[in-house]
């Protein structure tokens, strides 16, 4: 006669899984975090050590200056140029008068253009300083076989016709001798344009002799032997026979060379020591917390290189580098352009969305962009150039990004990024942890401290494809 209970259908038969689980060592992982991306950036640039904390960059002398962008304010729909930016142009760059440049902004009108507008007109008068406000122009010139060619865009900020303001007839009238624009400026968006005739910028001139002589010593440096970059030319003899009388030169150096102070990104972990005596089995836990700390630092690290205002890359494009795309989307034409503007590049650097772009505009006109490995990752490339994903390069309110291609190392006169080797309490190349003490709670903290920079040694080395559209 059996002696056991009779089941009812919830009663258990052995021991359920929650209990066992008390006696049983659980298979984990370590903490996970969503911040960590590949960091394309500071695995592929090359490092210098700069073992006294600043890098100089020495170039020989250059007389092109100034080409940057001016900043506009507005107030409803007027928009007015903000006066110290106006140095930015080649004649004013360096001019220190406030008066001047107060008297210059308020000279300008302001003129709207519809898509399709021409806002100058090959072979009419240079008569006057252009500046894009807001929008996309196109200059176009005839071609030899009556098509339009294309020879670049012209967004916010940039400038057509500066150079007249050089001319030897400035402070004495309009530039003579009937100078004329070179090609077609037409709108490719809604465009706001402000427009300075050189007259009324002349009249101020012969009004300061302070704005007088900034010309003439403008006037000098473009009449100074340089070569194509604006460079002070090495004179040199070729093609001569006998006993032909060689030229002397020399290679004149910048007088004022920018130099890269290490920046940081930093932060004090703090980690209870109760936490670290009594829950650090089967992992260290302060080990954990700097692992992870360190992660958000590099994240850091990476995006100050691209966007720091003093020496991210997106900051150092020269303006002669800076290109726009032709259609919006980034397409294989645009790629080119940035690569045909500089020899041996080594990458591109790209928001993962600017790379879906990318390939959208590639499928829609039947082409097929290359693979490549990099560093056991295989990648999107274009002409052999890899597409490196970074998610630092931002993306605005109005759907575009920047795809930027670098060349690198000193020895190729490229981009390299600046570290020290050897700080005290160094974990890895260029960070540090140092313990700084457990306060009155029984808190431990840790010093996190990151030190680095990037430098671009030529202008060359650097370009950015700008305003790329991602959301089409």
């Amino acid at each position: 006669m059996s002696t056991q209970p009779d089941q009812g259908p919830d009663q258990r038969l052995s021991l359920d899984t929650a209990a066992a689980r008390n006696l049983a060592t659980t298979t984990k992982t370590p903490p996970q975090m969503r911040e960590i991306s590949p960091r394309w950036l500071l695995r592929v640039l090359p490092w210098v050590d700069v073992t006294g904390g600043v890098y100089r960059v020495n170039r020989r002398l250059t007389y092109a200056v100034g080409g940057g962008r001016v900043s506009f304010s507005n107030t409803g729909s007027r928009v007015r140029v903000v006066p110290p930016s106006l140095t930015e142009l080649p004649p004013l760059h360096g001019l220190d008068d406030d008066r001047v440049l107060d008297t210059l902004a308020g000279l300008f009108e302001q003129r709207e253009f519809e898509r399709g507008d021409t806002i100058v007109r090959a072979g009419r008068p240079a008569d006057e300083l252009v500046l894009i406000a807001r929008g996309k122009a196109t200059k176009l010139q005839a071609g030899r076989y009556g098509d339009r060619v294309v020879l670049g865009s012209l967004a916010g900020g940039d400038h057509a016709g500066s150079d007249q303001a050089g001319s030897d007839q400035a402070g004495s009238g309009p530039p003579a001798g009937g100078a004329v624009w070179e090609y077609t400026l037409e709108a490719g968006t809604a465009c706001t344009v402000l427009a300075l005739p050189w007259e009324e910028f002349h009249a101020v001139a012969s009004q300061s002799p302070a704005l007088r002589e900034h010309l003439a010593r403008y006037r000098a440096r473009r009449a100074a032997p340089q070569n194509k970059w604006g460079e002070a030319a090495i004179v040199t003899a070729a093609g001569h026979r006998g006993e032909t009388t060689l030229p002397g030169t020399f290679a004149d150096y910048d007088p004022g060379p920018r130099e890269y102070e290490l920046s940081v990104s930093q932060t004090v972990l703090r980690v209870h020591t109760r936490v670290s005596d009594l829950y650090n089995q089967p992992m260290d836990q302060q080990e954990q917390q700097l692992r992870l700390t360190i992660q958000a630092v590099r994240e850091s690290q990476e995006r100050e290189l691209v966007n720091n205002p003093d020496f991210g890359l997106l900051h150092q494009a020269h303006p002669g580098q800076r290109v726009y795309t032709r259609t919006g989307p980034p397409g294989p034409d645009d790629l080119d352009e940035l690569l045909c503007r500089r020899k041996r590049s080594r990458f591109f650097l790209a928001h993962p969305r600017a790379i879906a772009a990318f390939h959208r505009e590639c499928s829609a006109r039947g082409v097929y962009p290359d693979s490549a490995e990099v560093e056991g990752s295989w990648v999107t490339a274009w002409r052999g150039v890899p597409i490196l994903p970074c998610d630092k390069i931002p993306i605005t309110r109005a759907g575009t990004s920047s795809i930027l291609v670098l060349r690198t190392g000193e020895e190729d006169q490229g981009v390299v990024g600046l570290f020290q080797k050897g700080v005290p309490g160094e974990r890895e190349p260029g960070l540090s942890v140092k313990f700084t003490g457990i306060d009155a709670r029984a808190v431990a903290s840790y010093q996190v401290s990151a030190y680095y920079s990037v430098a671009v040694l030529v202008p060359d080395a650097l370009g950015v494809l700008e305003d790329v559209e991602v959301a089409r």
